[in-house]
């Protein structure tokens, strides 16, 4: 039948081929954004990390006798800290106002800086870069505007600034500013806000100044939820990243769910169409049916032949729907990021094509084309031989 009726084979599988390559570009582009989405909010551990705040309105703050209580935890594998300082920052002649971001090395990692141009303050894993100097800053590409530079031409740029802790920041008694020259610009993050960050080996900071953040990390998830009412009983304010993206993850879900039922709309019509097929198809053989039943065809045999050749073509639908829904998806990929970089934009993958669901794309084009098949299937096999041989 394939062979005899290549054209109307071709086009019913084509059919089905754009109502299952439908439902994969769209549920596809719902991944694609997820996974997008996800990679620009966590980062290597960032899952297991729990971000930990002062309590100003009830006086707890974050003391080194704080921190070193929080260490002796069970369930904390590591804590980094930051403060946050008002600082004035000088490139040549020209000064800005920002805020500074002064932290232990593996806090950065898990803050989770995305570098538009340059290197990290720390290499893989929180471990120090290779020739790692303590007096290297990452800036925002807010400051090299300020600057007046693109962001690759403030590296290797020597700049100088001052500290000045924050009003809010608890601590008490006078505060002398910090001032530090010759410090390096190795790397610009994405950023809108006017700020830069510097490790704190080498800032000589008053004891007596709390911190303004801290990244817990815990051993694993399973004990992130004690680990973070145990610091919450200490009067700390704390959240989490997994909250933000197990929402994520619902809200992608009820989309996902959406994109697919538009993708289902026109496999409904695909399906329709080969339905029609095989009905046509029994139509024009049913005096063939008629020959083969009088020269001892059983029922069975006219039945499976007929799902055999529907779920084929679902089969074959199916892979076409695969192949179809991954060139589109990748030319539109390709149209976007051209016209991202033409506007300075960074690239992305728009669509993502996980292994599970090309299987169920798969799996259910072969029971939609048995479906599709049976009811053709049970009236050809219920021909009477000798009503199908008097058929013109």
């Amino acid at each position: 039948m394939f062979t005899a009726r290549r054209g109307r084979t071709f086009l019913t599988v084509l059919g089905m081929g754009i109502g299952f390559g439908a439902i994969l570009f769209l549920v596809s582009l719902g991944y694609g954004l997820q996974g997008a989405l996800l990679q620009t909010i966590t980062s290597t551990g960032a899952l297991t990390t729990l971000d930990v705040t002062p309590n100003v309105q009830d006086g707890k703050f974050l003391t080194a006798e704080a921190v070193q209580e929080m260490k002796t935890m069970s369930g904390v594998d590591s804590i980094e800290t930051s403060w946050n300082f008002n600082a004035r920052l000088k490139a040549g002649d020209t000064g800005a106002d920002a805020r500074a971001v002064v932290a232990s090395p593996g806090y950065f990692e898990l803050e989770g800086l995305k570098i538009a141009d340059g290197s990290p303050l720390i290499g893989e894993a929180g471990k120090p870069r290779a020739g790692n100097d303590p007096r290297e800053i990452l800036v925002s590409s807010a400051i090299g505007k300020v600057f007046g530079r693109e962001p690759k031409n403030l590296l290797g740029q020597k700049v100088s600034f001052s500290l000045l802790p924050m009003s809010n920041a608890g601590s008490s008694g006078s505060q002398a500013n910090i001032d530090e020259n010759d410090y390096t610009i190795v790397g610009v993050t994405q950023s809108e806000d006017a700020v830069f960050y510097a490790a704190a080996d080498g800032l000589n900071i008053p004891s007596e100044i709390p911190y303004t953040k801290l990244k817990v990390r815990c051993h694993s998830s399973d004990v992130m939820s004690a680990t973070r009412d145990a610091i919450t009983k200490k009067g700390f304010s704390v959240s989490s990243l997994s909250e933000t993206v197990a929402e994520v993850n619902k809200l992608f879900r009820v989309v996902n769910i959406v994109l697919g039922l538009f993708g289902i709309v026109t496999l409904a019509v695909s399906a329709i169409g080969m339905f029609n097929t095989m009905t046509v198809a029994l139509l024009e053989r049913t005096r063939e049916i008629g020959i083969m039943r009088s020269i001892g065809a059983s029922k069975l045999d006219i039945l499976s032949m007929f799902i055999i050749e529907s779920t084929l073509m679902g089969f074959f639908g199916g892979i076409a729907g695969i192949i179809l829904g991954i060139a589109s998806g990748q030319t539109v990929n390709l149209i976007v990021n051209i016209a991202a970089k033409y506007f300075g934009g960074k690239s992305l993958d728009l669509f993502a094509y996980p292994f599970w669901f090309l299987g169920i794309i798969l799996a259910f084009s072969i029971i939609i084309g048995f479906a599709t098949g049976l009811g053709p299937a049970k009236r050809a096999s219920a021909l009477d031989p000798l009503e199908a041989l008097r058929s013109r």
